[in-house]
């Protein structure tokens, strides 16, 4: 009995305390003293790295002059906050491999985490300034697979119209030397025939296999389900248990009708989840792009980059947010479009860098200039791992980078290229232009300056006025 009301008392108190968290919450959103912060990008462009540097700067305090609570002596220091509901953000461990000597680069997302950062200011607003001069800013991110993302348009789509993208991409080049096996697959079974689980089960893995090559393989972005290749918590979930399949109808009891449902459930129980609980709410936005690699890779990856660029923006919502907003409907009122890795060029080449970014993302952001936001966009490092120096080649003086390349950990000087302001033209593809070397991380110190590029800039922007 005793024990019965002990574990009563305690689950009463952790509902009290979620309440009051809950109640503080909605007050903070009230008084616009909290700001979800979505943290954007595909594979491998740098979103655990951005957030564990934004942490460890706003954590110490300095290397942040373009940040105005920086540079004009307001800003008074900020800590982690404990969060509830999902595993919290592993920044010590990130922190840990970026802080190592030597350092390694963090492992890609492959889950879903959640940090809160309380920043204390002293404010320049002349009412609160005389009764309140020190005030709370609650910054929140939640860390997940940027594969995710590709999944929300499901939200309004069809199996018919989900299953007729997928043929029409993997037919076509570079995807169909990687879909063979599915496709003989799928457009041999038995759709109207009685469900076969084992046929069924076959089917999702040559399915999941195509996605899987088509990432690893072919280093594309676009794959759709992103649960398939980074399924988090739901590995083996029912809810996976479906594939594309060529049309055909629909009846009760069928192999096809299985599948459907299975990709309903999905929908429901997984996308829309996903969308309620961790999407929806966020008011500022920022998209990291690797466009070196991108570069690097082709034109076939280039454009697959910018056609899932386009599907992540268009499932969030964007324009001005006021106090009902904030509380019942958030809506991103600022985006920043950021190519990531920008040290592993020369500085000369950043205006470039960001000319291209705004034209590789221009259909991803129609979405906002719709709602009447304008974007910005910024060549970041969030982490340097490349100096500057000045060599003399030819009689002409270049600039490069020198660093420790990823692939062998030999420090090194070289000249890494230039990047096009404009869409390259078919022979800059074919010519080996683009041959953008990957650097392996700087140690990340307290008290360092220099330790990236336009961090403090990009959080000028996407924090700086609540910061006032």
């Amino acid at each position: 009995m005793a024990e019965a009301r002990t574990a009563r008392a305690a689950a009463e108190s952790s509902w009290l305390a979620s309440l009051l968290d809950d109640l503080g919450q909605i007050a903070d959103r009230a008084l616009d003293r909290h700001l979800r912060l979505a943290v954007t990008g595909l594979r491998r462009s740098g979103k655990t790295v951005f957030t564990t540097a934004l942490v460890h700067h706003l954590l110490d305090g300095r290397g942040l002059p373009f940040l105005a609570a920086v540079h004009e002596g307001r800003y008074r220091g900020a800590r982690l906050l404990p969060v509830r509901g999902v595993e919290a953000f592993p920044y010590e461990r990130y922190l840990t491999a970026l802080a190592s000597d030597p350092p390694t680069w963090p492992r890609p997302t492959e889950r879903l985490f959640r940090l809160a950062l309380a920043i204390r200011f002293a404010t320049t607003n002349p009412i609160l300034r005389p009764l309140q001069p020190i005030q709370e800013l609650v910054l929140e991110i939640v860390d997940y697979p940027g594969e995710w993302l590709l999944d929300l348009p499901l939200l309004e789509s069809s199996f018919e119209s989900f299953a007729e993208e997928a043929f029409a991409l993997a037919e076509t080049p570079p995807r169909a030397a990687v879909a063979r096996e599915w496709l003989e697959l799928a457009r041999s079974l038995d759709q109207t025939g009685p469900a076969d689980a084992e046929a069924i089960d076959a089917l999702v893995r040559a399915y999941r296999a195509y996605l899987v090559a088509c990432q690893e393989r072919l280093q594309l972005a676009f794959v759709v389900p992103g649960r398939f290749v980074h399924p988090g918590e739901l590995e083996d979930h029912p809810a996976l248990r479906f594939a594309p399949l060529p049309p055909a109808p629909t009846r009760s009891g069928s192999l096809r009708a299985a599948v459907v449902e299975a990709f309903e459930r999905y929908r429901a129980e997984v996308v829309r989840r996903f969308w309620e609980d961790h999407v929806r709410g966020f008011d500022r936005q920022i998209v990291l792009v690797d466009l070196l690699t991108a570069l690097n890779l082709g034109p076939a990856h280039f454009a697959d980059t910018q056609r899932a660029l386009e599907r992540i923006a268009g499932t969030f919502r964007y324009g001005s947010s006021g106090l009902l907003a904030r509380l019942f409907a958030p809506r991103i009122d600022r985006v920043l479009f950021a190519a990531s890795k920008a040290d592993h060029v020369a500085p000369s080449q950043h205006a470039a860098l960001k000319q291209l970014l705004e034209i590789l993302v221009a259909p991803a952001g129609r979405a906002a200039r719709f709602e009447g936001l304008v974007p910005e966009f910024l060549a970041i490092a969030a982490l340097r791992s490349t100096d500057v120096v000045r060599t003399e080649h030819d009689g002409q003086l270049l600039s490069c980078v020198r660093g420790r390349l990823a692939e062998d950990g030999r420090e090194t000087v070289l000249f890494p290229g230039e990047i096009p302001p404009e869409l390259p033209e078919p022979e800059d593809w074919t010519s080996g232009r683009f041959r953008f070397r990957a650097f392996a991380p700087r140690r990340l110190r307290p008290g360092v300056p220099g330790q990236h590029v336009r961090l403090d800039q990009a959080l000028e922007f996407l924090i700086g006025d609540k910061l006032r």
